[in-house]
């Protein structure tokens, strides 16, 4: 197993457009710190859920950015999903299904949504064993 301290990986606008890039970083650096295939599938699809979760609900009239930062610990991956927009709350103009937190809460062996490290905004943290 690779180590990873703690890193940003990317910083993105919050556009559908990044969510792509994102779920790609997210598996990559997966793979390359030792996670076999379907935990990594499953970082990549979680990481996914989250990054559409920010740019449809962190921002509401202005736009904002999106990051991802990773680490490992203990034989576990920890992602981080971070906006400084509004926060998690419900819009009754959702697009979405409503799926997306309960399918990374499946997915990821831990799961918080906390406010953003700044005070500002969300940071859904998720872990994914690796062992």
């Amino acid at each position: 197993m690779t180590e990873l301290p703690p890193t940003v990986l990317a910083e993105l606008p919050a556009v559908p457009e990044s969510i792509g890039p994102m779920r790609r970083v997210a598996r990559a650096v997966a793979e390359r710190c030792g996670a076999p295939d379907q935990v990594a599938s499953d970082i990549a699809l979680a990481v996914s859920e989250a990054a559409t979760n920010v740019v449809v609900h962190a921002y509401r009239d202005e736009p904002g950015t999106l990051a991802l930062a990773a680490q490992t610990v203990d034989h576990e991956m920890l992602f981080r999903v971070i906006d400084d927009g509004e926060g998690l709350s419900p819009r009754a103009d959702s697009p979405g299904m409503g799926v997306g937190l309960p399918l990374i809460a499946r997915l990821a062996g831990r799961f918080e949504v906390r406010p953003g490290p700044s005070g500002r905004g969300t940071e859904l943290l998720m872990s994914f064993p690796l062992v």
